[in-house]
């Protein structure tokens, strides 16, 4: 008894003593329970955190927690959960206890956003336009992944080139790549530094590590640096402080869609997640994921040339010049005349029989997409992060995203992105007043190829071009000498060149596919050997702790690109690179902010200046005003955008099956003798026919052409007979002499021209547009300058009747330098007979270069949206959203050809849902979608023929989506389950033309989580 009562009193002393020493320390101790208002039940994984310190906690399995703080009292404590309304709460004693209730958010519109100011604020007084998902509305999506359900807010489109592979537009100029918006997952830009855009989600946040999505449509470069011209996508996933324990999700179902080899096929979705904190001062997360799935597929039949039959069959002679949209290795073609020239000179073929040979493009016979690129969709992400509180107000993080995957991607052609790998490494220091951050990204392009160009390669090989397209003229020839008509002797022509051809799944197929796949571009092949690196540091501080009359920041960085293709995407082989490319770029920003009149009236400006060494610095301002009057909030703007030209803009030299790819810089003009080339544009027939009728000097010179030709001919010829004549070989009788003159004139005329004498005025008028060719106007080059976009925006969020949150606005936007493409043609032979106006882009006489370029004509665009979200009672709750997207002012320019601007003027969401509220187990989210129809234009549908029209034919069709699903919530085994469906019931549909056909999903989801509540 003697020896427990020494004990009990020990204890008690050592106790006085710790509480004796927490006061002389200055320490504070607070304690609690957190419960559902409604169920009473304890919640689980509710944070509580010291109000502007780093400092918090989460509550345990029973709802409890403790925090030990040295912050000096009094302070106040921030209590959050997602779901439910935030409670602030004034600790005054060193030692308190905390026992409260959490009411469940049923006021829309209560959000807190960071991206629109880079610092928190309510959603209702964003001086922009700002969109946010956070962790329910991502449980109640229909989709099968956050990244897709990103399409449902009002103001994004989605271009789908693959199950894996998605771009996010927004307020037009969309893209299958957007380099005109931003993604940043945890502060990380998360573009590849090759490629230029982000990699879809292949490489960044698992859905089960996904704490918010917050996007920005519209210009934010004046926060976000270069870039951010057309929105931003800022993803934030969860700290393991606040989400701690093991989660786990396993998804599987089918994929189907009518125009794939296999319809229906399976699908496997695998990720689990793990957090430990560790006395409040160390945590760690894991997270692993892997999808598996063969992939939507590509095969549209459509003859980018225009006309004939569009079933990738070309039909009994017809479509010599078909280039199938999805069909590869057809890019490689050719004028039949100058092919039959081409045999006339080597003795294949006689003088005379060229006469049948019509003018007219032929293509060789390609492969379709679905034989050439890997379907065997494939991701695997790996993410580890370890967070280590140095004291109250700062904390390290060391963060490692690791993504790799097989996916195919639309560009300038289809690319098979095989095996495809991109690493992030951060290091940061985060306080309740700044960030340091400094990371790296390694893009590695791993197997990846271009399916046309290895298809072009793989025709070459098997029979080379000039053999195929010589036994092509030469069957067909022989066919129309036969007495065939046209169209069979070309669809005779075209199986005998065709004779044993490699079918796909043969042996022989599959060997030529393997070689010119894993071949680098610069050796022959279609594969890119892309290891490019980006090195990235910035710095934020906020000066809410020095200055206190109005809201101050400001931040600078600092990147560097190491550009390295081995020849195969960059300019890096060039004299004295040693095959890497440096790029240096650096920014700095201030923003202040100032509100008035009782906080009725926010005003806030920013400004940044960027610098890229190839380019001149560029100063964005941006200035807003938000007037708040109870919950109506109205806001003004203007903005200010820059883009920097991409690592590919500047540098990329890349063959593709119509032509090279090169980049902006003056580098590629002497490279290419760029000055002797003539644009695209002029290269059309009617420039032709205008060029001729305005310069009668072309037809006269080429009439002194085959004049002189004659004249040439006919004394050789002359000198050759009186020779023969003095050899007694001839009789000296002047009207056999005239006779044998006139006969050897004509044999030669025939043999140089394919016709007889007397067709002399139809070889002056097939000369014609040669020399018109000639006479052209040359190419040159207007300099390149970086992108630029000025934006003004109105806007209204408010809460009507504390149900109903509307939120509106509309903008109008004017840019200039305007980064497009430009297509130049450099001939590879002097303009003259034997040349004709098109004769093949990089199989030819002509070889094709696609280089971007700045339009100097201003573009404009306008736009509007309009969201409407109602709270029905018990969690019921219907939203609508339509935006408007147009453009206003685009004049074609010989750098601008075309505006890309690939939007729906028009498109919509309704959905109607139920969530899994507090003591609920059954929730449920039906979502309609719909968008207009437009023409999409872009390098990959322009038709290899100069003469066919551009984008005649290229139209995204309208679409109309249903998605749904039903959940159901099992808090014995803390689990939800999750039924739901994809374009249910519907038709494969395009978002980008060439693009992918998205059929229907049909999945089953089980997600475990330590912290669900009940």
């Amino acid at each position: 008894m003697k020896k427990k009562y020494i004990r009990k009193k020990t204890i008690a002393l050592f106790a006085c003593f710790l509480v004796s020493l927490n006061i002389a320390l200055g320490q504070s101790k607070i304690s609690g329970t957190i419960t559902d208002s409604g169920t009473k039940e304890p919640l689980i994984g509710v944070s509580v955190q010291i109000k502007n310190k780093i400092l918090g906690t989460i509550t345990d399995e029973k709802g409890h927690f403790e925090l030990v703080t040295t912050t000096p009292i009094p302070f106040t404590t921030v209590i959050s959960y997602v779901g439910y309304e935030t409670q602030e709460i004034e600790i005054t004693s060193s030692s308190s206890e905390i026992n409260i209730s959490l009411n469940e958010q049923s006021i829309l519109g209560q959000e807190v956003v960071v991206a629109a100011s880079r610092v928190e604020e309510s959603v209702m007084k964003s001086p922009v336009a700002v969109e946010k998902m956070d962790i329910r509305q991502i449980q109640q999506s229909a989709n099968a992944s956050f990244y897709t359900s990103l399409g449902n807010l009002k103001g994004v489109d989605m271009t789908t080139q693959g199950l894996l592979f998605k771009s996010v537009n927004m307020r037009g100029f969309g893209s299958t790549g957007n380099v005109r918006t931003v993604q940043l997952i945890d502060g990380m830009d998360n573009s590849a530094p090759g490629l230029n855009f982000p990699i879809d989600n292949i490489v960044g946040i698992p859905d089960l590590d996904l704490e918010s999505v917050e996007v920005l449509p519209g210009a934010a470069s004046a926060l976000y640096g270069p870039n951010a011209v057309n929105g931003l996508v800022l993803m934030n996933s969860k700290s393991p402080f606040l989400y701690q324990g093991l989660s786990a999700n396993l998804k599987t179902g089918v994929m189907t869609a009518s125009n794939r080899d296999k319809v229906t096929t399976p699908f496997y979705d695998v990720a689990v997640r793990y957090a430990k904190a560790f006395n409040n001062k160390v945590a760690f997360k894991v997270n692993l994921s892997y999808i598996g799935a063969q992939d939507w597929q590509a095969t549209d039949p459509t003859n980018l040339n225009v006309g004939g039959k569009q079933d990738g069959t070309r039909g009994l002679g017809v479509n010599p010049d078909y280039d199938g949209m999805n069909y590869y290795g057809d890019e490689a073609q050719i004028n039949m005349q100058g092919v039959a020239a081409g045999l006339v000179d080597a003795g294949l073929l006689p003088a005379q029989a060229a006469a049948l040979v019509p003018n007219t493009i032929i293509s060789r016979t390609g492969w379709a997409e679905r034989d050439l690129v890997d379907y065997g969709t494939k991701s695997f992400k790996a993410n580890f992060a370890l967070h280590y509180r140095i004291n109250e107000k700062i904390e390290a993080i060391g963060q490692f995203n690791y993504g790799f995957g097989t996916t195919v991607y639309t560009g300038t052609g289809r690319y098979s992105l095989r095996n495809f790998n991109l690493s992030q490494t951060k290091l940061e220091l985060r306080g309740d007043n700044f960030t340091l951050r400094g990371y790296t990204t390694q893009e590695n392009s791993g197997q990846s190829y271009l399916a046309g160009l290895a298809a072009i390669s793989m025709l070459d090989d098997w029979k080379s071009h000039a053999n195929w397209f010589g036994e092509y003229v030469g069957a067909f020839v022989q066919a129309r000498s036969g007495g065939m008509a046209e169209d069979q002797a070309h669809a005779a022509a075209r199986a005998f060149a065709d004779t044993g051809m490699p079918q796909p799944g043969s042996s022989e197929f599959k060997t030529l596919l393997n070689k010119y796949r894993n071949l680098g571009i610069a050796d022959g092949g279609g594969r890119f050997l892309d290891k490019t690196d980006m090195y990235h540091l910035d710095f934020i501080y906020n000066f809410k702790n020095e200055i206190k009359f109005v809201d101050l920041q400001a931040g600078a960085n600092y990147r560097h690109y190491s550009l390295k293709s081995n020849g195969t995407l960059f300019a890096d082989q060039e004299e004295g690179r040693n095959g890497v490319i440096p790029i240096n770029e650096y920014g700095a920003f201030v923003q202040a902010g100032k509100a008035l009149f009782a906080d009725h009236l926010k005003l806030t400006g920013s400004v940044r200046y960027d610098k890229n060494q190839n380019f001149d610095g560029f100063i964005t301002p941006r200035v807003s005003a938000v007037g708040s009057f109870g919950d109506q909030n109205i806001r003004l703007s203007y903005q200010t955008g820059y883009r920097i030209p991409t690592t590919q803009n500047q540098y990329i030299d890349l063959k593709t099956p119509n032509g090279v790819l090169i980049g902006g810089l003056p580098e590629f003009d002497s490279r290419y003798d760029l000055s002797s080339g003539i644009l695209r544009q002029n290269l059309s027939e009617a420039n032709i026919i205008n060029t001729i009728a305005s310069n009668p000097q072309i037809v006269q010179n080429a009439t002194n052409y085959v004049t002189g030709i004659v004249n040439s001919i006919t004394e050789g010829v002359t000198a050759y007979v009186m020779s023969q004549v003095q050899a007694g070989q001839i009789p000296n009788d002047p009207a056999i002499i005239q006779a044998a003159i006139a006969a050897g004139v004509n044999q030669k005329f025939t043999e140089t021209f394919g016709v007889g004498i007397d067709q002399v005025q139809g070889v002056v008028s097939n000369l014609v547009p040669a020399f018109a060719l000639a006479a052209l106007p040359k190419y040159q080059n207007p300099g390149f300058s970086p992108e630029k976009i000025q934006s003004y925006e109105v806007g209204y969020k408010g809460l009507i009747a504390r149900k109903l949150f509307v939120d509106a606005y509309y903008y109008w936007s004017h840019y200039t330098n305007f980064t497009g493409g430009t297509i130049i043609v450099v001939p590879t032979e002097a303009a003259g007979p034997g040349l004709p106006i098109e004769s093949g882009i990089g199989v030819g006489n002509l070889i094709g270069y696609s280089r971007v370029a700045n339009t100097n004509k201003p573009i404009k665009v306008q736009g509007w949206a309009i969201g409407l979200d109602y709270a029905i009672k018990n969690g019921y709750g219907v939203g609508f959203n339509i935006a408007n997207n147009e453009l206003t002012q685009f004049t074609p320019t010989p750098e601008q050809q075309y505006a890309g601007f690939n939007t729906p003027r028009y498109r919509y969401n309704i959905n109607f849902g139920k969530k899994i509220g507090s003591g609920d187990r059954f929730g449920f989210n039906v979502h309609f979608r719909h968008q207009e129809a437009f023409t999409w234009e872009s390098s990959f549908v322009i038709p290899t023929t100069t003469s066919a029209p551009l984008f005649s034919n290229t139209e995204v069709k309208a679409i109309n989506n249903i998605d749904a699903q039903v959940s159901f919530k099992f808090p014995e085994i803390k689990s939800i389950l999750k039924v739901g469906g994809t374009n249910i019931g519907g038709k494969p549909y395009v978002q980008a033309y060439g693009s992918a056909s998205v059929g229907s999903m049909y999945y089953i989801s089980l997600t475990f989580d330590e912290l669900l509540n009940k």
